[in-house]
């Protein structure tokens, strides 16, 4: 109980504190604040995967009554993950935040909302209480809002806080429907009551209480077509919150689900082929928009998609391994998605990271107008691309490893599968191999466009590499991506308690794997290494020769022109025009032309935008006809007086004359029934 009130009143302490602190204390005390909570809570986590899990009861309120708290190795996996993400996030805010050091109540505000931010997703991971649950959830939903809408004077920014908080609110509705029907029937608020009630109810009731569950959180976590408010929400807010947003906070999404699959019981092969498809949907399609983006960080945002769908992916097969008795396939599925919710946590975090410095030194996230950033910011460029090669699923980073487990899951269910089930897994294999082949071209496009070839905008200003201190954070996230890639084991050991809530198994050495994929997984990882060290010998080896030749600097090479220039470079839309063309189907892609005039015009323009086609069919199509419905109705708000006092003595007859006419209608209403 001691815990539970250090959780409550230090933070409460530090933000009633922050708007008296001088600037250099107001950033000690957020970030020492989420320190002690990480600590605190990393400690219990870790005490959980050890094997003792961590309960504790609030008294709650006479509405809520009794307030379990929980922390099992569920709860325990996602409160690591948390805690590393606002650790390393918070400590590079506290250097990219010092552009805004000129608006101190903007900053006073935002360190209080960090930490609300972090408190409130610690606590959906161990509160057992569906009311407090639901607030905890819009404690989150509002920081998150109020944080991402920090450059509020812009237009941009604010619209897309707002769409982030309208479809963070029907995601509430779904959650509040789901719960309120549970304690409807059972008079508890407890989730024991959701676990009770599915047992004591046939299939169909089920699964639409599962539905609901799933689409509240499914909005969260960005499954198409769920998604709209992602690609808005992530590009406009500070680098350290766009990486926390798409590290963490959808990850909140992932857990609900999960969390729903363990109380609620479902036949796990419809629900898994469910999930499969969507989640096959929304990599694919998530992927596959990412590749036309001009902004930078939208072209991650659409990458975290991508990803929901891969960890999708693995929670849709370890539910058909369950309900196909399959313990080796419903093993790796559960493990393929919990270890991948990691590993996007920590490669997208660091994209967004290194996007954010990249926007410091440019002012710009248009990726038109940058062009070789490594020479002047060679750190950032080196990060950015063990990130990119890590959520492109190549060895021997730990992107590689999460879907290596998918892959062998799949294969495991390939030996004994029906015809019904190849298709399933065919489909799946393929869309897995597109996933990873267009996330591919997609960063082969941002790197090389970005970083790679000679400026192609004249910045007024230096661009150069961000501190030293402000990389420490970004190479910590680097190492923990290739301590993954080099020793799996370690973390597989860890997944053993979280994948066993799921499947039961005690037994196996881990859940379904055998020693040979362990092996393979292990050789291709370590052979990977050892080429990397042999390709950074032989360059060694070649600097040492060379140390005594004579250098000459030059520009980049250019096909041959004799007067080269940077218009001549690959655009980001020209790299990828061949694939738009082939694939234009699927997208909305407008054009703004400025007509040439001559063989050899002297100015010419072109500019495409890429467009959502599911925003405009199921956001923008409903919204516009909706004005459209409720403009037939603008005559009633006229600006005449007396017609205004009229629409209150209707409204006043009309409230007096429903009690007086009920006996009627009732009346009415049982003939009806006699009828």
């Amino acid at each position: 109980m001691n815990l539970v009130w250090s959780f409550i009143l230090i933070p409460f302490i530090a933000i009633c504190l922050i708007p008296f602190l001088k600037m250099k204390g107001k950033a000690i005390a957020v970030y020492s604040v989420i320190s002690f909570i990480a600590l605190l809570t990393g400690y219990l986590a870790i005490q959980t995967l050890s094997g003792e899990n961590v309960h504790l009861t609030l008294p709650g309120s006479l509405v809520s009554g009794p307030i379990n708290l929980e922390i099992d190795a569920l709860s325990a996996w996602f409160i690591l993950i948390i805690n590393f993400g606002f650790i390393t996030g918070g400590f590079y805010g506290l250097f990219y935040m010092k552009a805004y050091i000129n608006q101190p109540k903007n900053l006073n505000l935002h360190g209080i909302l960090f930490i609300l931010l972090h408190a409130s997703l610690l606590s959906l991971c161990v509160i057992q209480n569906s009311i407090a649950f639901l607030v905890a959830w819009e404690i989150m939903a509002l920081s998150a809002f109020l944080s991402v809408i920090f450059e509020h004077e812009k237009v941009a920014t604010l619209r897309a806080g707002i769409n982030y908080l309208i479809q963070s609110h029907i995601s509430i509705l779904f959650l509040m429907i789901g719960f309120i029907w549970v304690a409807s029937q059972t008079g508890s608020y407890d989730f024991s009551a959701i676990h009770n009630y599915s047992l004591t109810h046939s299939e169909p009731v089920s699964l639409i209480l599962f539905s609901f569950f799933f689409i509240g959180f499914a909005i969260k976590a960005g499954f198409v077509p769920f998604h709209t408010w992602l690609p808005y929400a992530h590009p406009v807010a500070p680098a350290h919150i766009s990486g926390i947003m798409s590290g963490i906070l959808i990850k909140i999404g992932i857990f609900g689900i999960l969390r729903m699959l363990l109380l609620i019981q479902v036949n796990y092969t419809t629900i898994g082929s469910f999930i499969l498809v969507i989640s096959i949907i929304s990599g694919i399609y998530g992927v596959m928009l990412a590749i036309l983006q001009h902004n930078l960080k939208k072209l991650l945002a659409y990458h975290s998609i991508e990803n929901i769908g891969i960890i999708g992916i693995g929670i849709g097969l370890g539910c058909i391994g369950l309900g196909t008795n399959n313990p080796v396939l419903s093993s790796l599925g559960f493990a393929g998605a919990l270890l991948h919710t990691l590993n996007h946590s920590l490669f997208k975090s660091l994209l967004f990271f290194t996007a954010g410095n990249v926007y410091q030194a440019t002012h710009t996230l248009d990726i038109e107008k940058l062009g070789g950033i490594v020479k002047k910011m060679p750190q950032t460029s080196i990060l950015f691309l063990i990130a990119a090669l890590a959520i492109c699923g190549l060895p021997p980073f730990n992107g590689f490893i999460s879907e290596f487990i998918l892959y062998t899951g799949l294969y495991h269910w390939f030996q004994d599968a029906q015809m019904d089930s190849l298709i399933s897994i065919i489909f799946t294999v393929t869309a897995l191999a597109m996933i990873g082949g267009l996330a591919l071209m997609c960063f082969t496009k941002a790197f090389g466009v970005v970083f790679l070839g000679n400026p192609r905008h004249a910045f007024q200003h230096e661009v150069k590499e961000v501190p030293v201190l402000q990389l420490m954070p970004l190479y910590a996230i680097a190492a923990f991506i290739i301590l993954i890639g080099l020793f799996p084991k370690i973390f597989m050991d860890i997944l053993i308690q979280p994948v066993q809530l799921f499947t039961g198994l005690k037994k196996l050495p881990f859940a379904g794997f055998q020693s040979n994929d362990l092996e393979a997984l292990v050789s291709i990882s370590h052979a990977s290494w050892y080429l990397i060290v042999m390709v950074l010998l032989i360059l060694g080896i070649k600097k040492w020769v060379l140390s005594k030749s004579t250098v000459t600097v030059s520009p980049t090479w250019s096909s041959g022109y004799t007067a080269p220039t940077a218009r001549i470079q690959y655009t980001a839309s020209s790299f990828v025009k061949t694939y738009s063309k082939l694939f234009g189907l699927f997208f909305l892609i407008s054009k703004r032309e400025k007509e040439t005039q001559g063989i050899f015009p002297s100015e010419a323009h072109l500019e495409t935008h890429p467009y959502d086609k599911i925003e405009k069919w199921l956001i923008d199509f409903p919204t516009v006809n909706f004005k459209i419905f409720m403009g037939r109705f603008r005559f009633f708000q006229n600006g005449k007086l007396q017609f205004y006092i009229l629409y209150g003595i209707i409204f006043i007859i009309s409230i007096i004359s429903i009690p007086l006419l009920y006996d009627k209608i009732i009346q009415v209403i049982d003939f009806l029934k006699q009828l």
